[in-house]
């Protein structure tokens, strides 16, 4: 793809500013997200960086991003019930997910792509490493994607993900949850995050939503039931918006906010 293609599918890239540097996404408040290295999550011990993350000016790179097409989505990939089957629909109970994917001013993102994967009823992930007493449904992959419209809303059909334990500590138990992928209109947007469920008791005693320092980022990723969406008889409805980073609206002394 031509760097033409791409200025031409991002906002803010201009004749008199062809890199986009006037268009830089407002960085993340990283009060509310959880520290890269939580002794309490163990395996954050592995995985988090030992040094300060470096913060760097944007380029065309990060306020860019991949372009995708409706051409490119299945017409089955947003509803895991069906995506998968093989000789009959997955057990557990169904469910929709739905809502919007926003930037930080509240505006719709359109065209984004969303991915999303999750364990199936029981507890258990169609994954090789995935050693879970619970079955694997035959008939359930677990994992799809979709585009949202022009007015950055999503929607799927799932089965709802049961709890599962991990070696975290003794007893520990992870509460429902999907893995979501955004991509947003550039680099810098991408987002993966979880969704958990409205009333999940679990939720308090999960030692990775308990690594987020502040309280009311943690309900943000708590999808609340929304009966008004429900389809009777059919599937209960979820609807969980999600929030990117959004584009920097105010100058300081002619330059753009710090980094």
């Amino acid at each position: 793809m031509s760097v033409e293609r791409i200025r031409s599918d991002v906002r803010g890239i201009t004749p008199e500013d062809p890199l986009g540097l006037d268009s830089e996404f407002i960085q993340r408040d990283r009060s509310i997200h959880p520290p890269a290295f939580t002794p309490n999550y163990k395996t954050s011990a592995l995985r988090s960086p030992r040094i300060p993350l470096w913060s760097l000016q944007n380029s065309l790179s990060e306020v860019t991003g991949p372009v995708f097409s409706p051409d490119e989505i299945g017409p089955l990939d947003n509803d895991l019930i069906l995506n998968y089957a093989k000789d009959g629909e997955p057990i557990g109970e169904r469910i929709i997910v739905h809502g919007h994917v926003l930037d930080e001013n509240g505006r719709g993102v359109p065209n984004t792509l969303v991915e999303f994967w999750q364990a199936n009823a029981g507890g258990r992930y169609r994954h090789v490493n995935d050693r879970y007493l619970a079955p694997i449904d035959p008939n359930f992959g677990g994992c799809g994607r979709t585009l949202t419209n022009a007015d950055g809303y999503y929607a799927f059909r799932t089965i709802k993900p049961g709890a599962y334990p991990f070696r975290n500590h003794v007893n520990s138990w992870r509460p429902a949850h999907i893995h979501f992928s955004i991509f947003g209109s550039g680099f810098a947007q991408r987002l993966i995050t979880q969704m958990y469920f409205e009333g999940d008791p679990l939720l308090r005693h999960d030692v990775i939503a308990r690594t987020i320092p502040d309280p009311e980022a943690v309900k943000r990723l708590i999808a609340p039931l929304d009966l008004d969406a429900a389809v009777p008889l059919d599937c209960l409805t979820y609807r969980f918006n999600i929030v990117l980073r959004g584009r920097r609206s105010t100058l300081f002394e002619n330059k753009l906010q710090g980094n």
